[in-house]
């Protein structure tokens, strides 16, 4: 594939996004550290905001339509910490869907922008 496609087209599109979300999620969900934070979220209309949030980050033909994200994590209290153990799985994710190394990093880079909005909100 060529460098020059949409990081959306080199991760797989849309099927493939979903599979590394549903993936990521049951990481992030079977984790002591940082699964408190979904116990009272309705986990498919997340995973359903996730897919649809990295699609759009990713240059897919999506609009992300969810809260922003410092209002979707207000009161929240996520550590630094929690946000590097949730980016963690989120990278195993797509290395176990053989997303390649560069378009990874990518996505970490896309995802750490919104870092500030998510830590401590």
């Amino acid at each position: 594939m060529s460098t020059d496609e949409p990081l959306f087209d080199r991760l797989g599109g849309q099927d493939a996004i979903e599979t590394v979300v549903d993936d990521f999620y049951e990481r992030v969900l079977n984790d002591g550290q940082v699964a408190h934070h979904f116990e009272k979220t309705d986990t498919t209309a997340l995973r359903a905001h996730q897919a649809q949030f990295i699609s759009a980050v990713t240059g897919g033909p999506v609009d992300y339509d969810g809260a922003d994200m410092y209002d979707a994590h207000e009161g929240m209290g996520i550590t630094d910490d929690e946000f590097d153990a949730v980016a963690e799985h989120l990278e195993t994710a797509l290395e176990i869907n053989d997303v390649p190394e560069s378009d990874r990093q990518q996505v970490l880079i896309e995802i750490d922008s919104y870092r500030s909005d998510i830590v401590g909100a």
